[in-house]
């Protein structure tokens, strides 16, 4: 299965920027019999400044669902994510914060 579309949500909170994104990837693992297929690095940007930068590893569920909280931000700001899997698939949404 390849990887597929993504969806993001992007709200202030309590002066907080709150990120939902949901990686649709197959992210196999040896367990399944299935050559591994995992997404590697996840970069997070915020008005085009890198904020956050995670490696993960094939412990991750399929079609992981990711939260972050980043300091500060208003509506209207650029949020975008991005992967990188260990096949080198690559993926990356954008969204303005609500």
């Amino acid at each position: 299965m390849a990887a597929g579309p993504m969806k993001m949500r992007a709200t202030i909170a309590g002066g907080n920027t709150d990120v939902r994104v949901l990686m649709t990837h197959p992210m196999t693992t040896a367990q399944s019999g299935q050559p591994l297929h995992f997404i590697q690095n996840v970069v997070v940007k915020q008005n085009g400044k890198t904020v956050i930068e995670a490696e993960i590893s094939q412990a991750v569920s399929r079609n992981p669902v990711f939260t972050f909280r980043l300091k500060g931000g208003a509506k209207g700001d650029k949020i975008e994510v991005s992967w990188v899997d260990n096949k080198g698939d690559s993926n990356k949404i954008e969204s303005a914060v609500a």
